[in-house]
């Protein structure tokens, strides 16, 4: 018999963990602000991602489950797709993009940063219409509000590393731009 009063079975538990309490979203007001659509879709693939990675449900299931929860209305869908099936996809190819810049081999990293390491990485690689800076501030975020405490530094070093492989041209122009010329 359950220990509830109500008799009803608890919540299943979200397969990302909550964003922290510090709200990220928040305005200079401290009122939240509305996150955009490619920012929910992100939000989005993450989650499904983790469940791929923890569980190794199938990319359709996944999907379907994360179509179905209330966080997903307002998702820009083309880039929600894009991203949870490109990356599952292509996940073989893009740890190996990424291998080169971590510390250790990417299944031994959180679930939460593999995940948010391969989306940066397959917006640097296949989302030219994101600049590159924005990719990364992007996954930067994502890390801030679910990874672990310093989590977002080791995204951002990472990712940053990757831009340089994979956006040469777009990265030395801005460095250029600024007066930047390390490599």
């Amino acid at each position: 018999m359950s220990d509830d009063p109500k008799g009803s079975a608890p919540a299943p538990a979200s397969p990302v963990p909550r964003p922290s309490a510090a709200r990220r979203d928040e305005g200079k007001s401290g009122k939240p602000r509305a996150k955009s659509p490619r920012r929910r879709s992100r939000e989005a693939a993450l989650q499904g991602l983790y469940e791929w990675l923890v569980g190794g449900s199938d990319a359709g299931v996944i999907d379907a489950h994360m179509r179905e929860l209330e966080f997903y209305a307002g998702c820009d869908t083309a880039h929600f797709d894009a991203l949870l099936h490109g990356c599952i996809n292509e996940a073989a190819d893009l740890d190996g993009l990424l291998a080169r810049h971590v510390d250790r081999p990417t299944k031994d990293l959180s679930p939460v940063e593999h995940g948010i390491l391969l989306l940066g990485a397959y917006e640097l690689k296949h989302c030219i219409d994101v600049p590159y800076k924005v990719a990364i501030n992007e996954a930067v975020e994502l890390a801030k509000s679910y990874g672990g405490t310093d989590g977002h530094r080791y995204v951002n070093g990472v990712l940053d590393k990757l831009a340089i492989d994979l956006r040469q041209v777009e990265v030395q122009a801005a460095r250029a731009a600024r007066g930047d010329q390390r490599r």
